[in-house]
């Protein structure tokens, strides 16, 4: 496989940090913690077209599993077994309804034939995980007394499966008769945080956000909030590709480079340091061989599950402290202002932040470069970035492209410089002096970069 043959692969293979891995080519089958004595994975040197599978090292704190290529109605039949889940509430996308109901044989009809279904399924969560979509999942969870979460779909279903759980534990101590915001957070500062109800996170993309302890919502004054607390940590992963079918370009090639975003911000946080960017920068290599290959299949399980395999990794490096980063932080507040999806975010403003900073991380951006495909580490990582987001189909890389004007961009970026100076200087290697500086790193040509 090629990407093991990379210098950067193999040493993150052979354990050249402070940590042992191992990338084991496998039959679509699952990791986990619980015993794979029974498996037989293949050895790291072997040829093969399979796809990888998460190291178990990598599985972080409160997580049980993590299964990649399984079916996921089998796999989450059996995890809610192993639960004694009695009332299960489904939180999904729209587009990821036509996979959960209508057949006897779809998840949301078998548990509705089982007695284990605590609500009709619920599909309120828009993009970005709007605050009203949010508030009316979690009342409906709460009013059906769930205990355990499963949701199905992007990034902000995955965070709203994390903050109804934070609603529905404060039954019994909650005078409140409907959820707001501030209580959903107040929720996630307790102490002691009493157990969580479980969460089976089925993501049908590669967001992400379901391997952190991070949940995100925007509110209704279009800000970018949430909360954090590593209880939040979902409980199981299930990675299906069969539910990827027939994603919009926008979607699967803007939550596959939202990846390379996480390992860039991994590799050049200032707080990052040899064991993230070794991790980083493995993930940031099997991203971007397989986003390439999906470019031309973008239906093969094997790219994609191997997609979600690099991403997981890139993103569990920048939560090893590094998070948040420069851009990612950035990028959340942009698509929160203007409602950009936040892989045309990444597409439009990672090479420009790299870019900034480069005289600051030029050491760390030259190895970006080599996991990009560039062997000397001399063509500019942020120019690689902006090459590969031109190959990707439906990923904006121009502020014109979703509607934002020079005219928007002045007003956010002064918001930006008034409000968040002090947390940008603490997440980049080059500090910003002014609104201009800020203005300037987000208009800067492509073409210069």
């Amino acid at each position: 496989m090629k990407a093991l043959a990379s210098p950067i692969l193999r040493a993150f293979l052979i354990g050249s940090t402070t940590r042992a891995f191992s990338l084991r080519p496998i039959i679509l089958l699952s990791h986990s913690h619980r015993s794979t004595s029974s498996r037989s994975f293949s050895s790291i040197g072997t040829t093969t077209k399979m796809a990888l599978s998460i190291p178990s090292e990598q599985i972080p704190p409160g997580m049980k599993a993590v299964h990649v290529g399984s079916p996921f109605l089998a796999t989450a039949m059996e995890e809610l077994s192993s639960f004694g889940s009695k009332k299960v509430f489904v939180l999904a996308n729209n587009s990821s309804r036509k996979f959960l109901e209508g057949d006897d044989d779809n998840f949301v009809n078998i548990l509705q034939a089982k007695g284990m279904l605590a609500a009709p399924l619920c599909t309120s969560i828009g993009m970005g995980g709007g605050e009203e979509g949010l508030l009316q999942a979690a009342n409906e969870a709460y009013a059906a007394d769930a205990d355990v979460v499963v949701t199905v779909g992007g990034g902000a279903v995955q965070d709203a499966g994390k903050l109804i759980r934070l609603w529905i534990s404060t039954k019994g101590s909650n005078t409140a008769t409907d959820a707001t915001v501030q209580g959903i957070q107040a929720a996630s500062n307790r102490d002691p945080m009493p157990t969580l109800a479980p969460q089976i996170a089925i993501p049908n993309s590669f967001a992400m956000a379901e391997a952190t302890i991070v949940a995100g919502l925007t509110t209704t004054s279009k800000i970018k909030s949430g909360a954090a607390h590593k209880s939040m940590m979902p409980t199981v992963i299930i990675y299906d590709p069969a539910l990827s079918a027939g994603l919009p370009d926008w979607v699967r090639f803007g939550t596959a480079l939202r990846g390379v975003e996480h390992a860039v911000g991994a590799m050049t946080h200032p707080k990052s340091n040899e064991d993230i960017r070794t991790r980083a920068l493995a993930g940031l290599s099997i991203i971007n061989e397989n986003l390439k290959k999906l470019v031309s299949n973008p239906e093969c399980p094997t790219t994609q599950s191997n997609i979600y395999v690099g991403g997981f990794i890139a993103i569990r490096a920048l939560n090893t402290g590094c998070y948040p980063a420069l851009g990612h932080l950035i990028q959340n507040q942009y698509s929160a202002r203007f409602g950009v999806h936040q892989g045309s975010c990444s597409g439009i403003l990672c090479g420009r932040i790299m870019d900034y900073h480069f005289d600051k991380s030029k050491e760390h951006q030259q190895r970006v470069s080599v996991a990009l495909g560039d062997d000397t580490g001399n063509t500019p990582a942020a120019r690689l970035v902006q090459d590969l987001v031109a190959m990707l189909p439906a990923v904006s890389n121009a502020h014109a492209q979703v509607g934002v004007t020079d005219e928007m961009l002045k007003e956010f970026t002064q918001w930006m410089f008034e409000n968040n100076l002090p947390r940008y200087n603490s997440l980049s290697p080059k500090d910003f002096g002014s609104a201009e500086d800020i203005y300037g790193m987000m208009t800067k040509p492509l073409d210069e970069l």
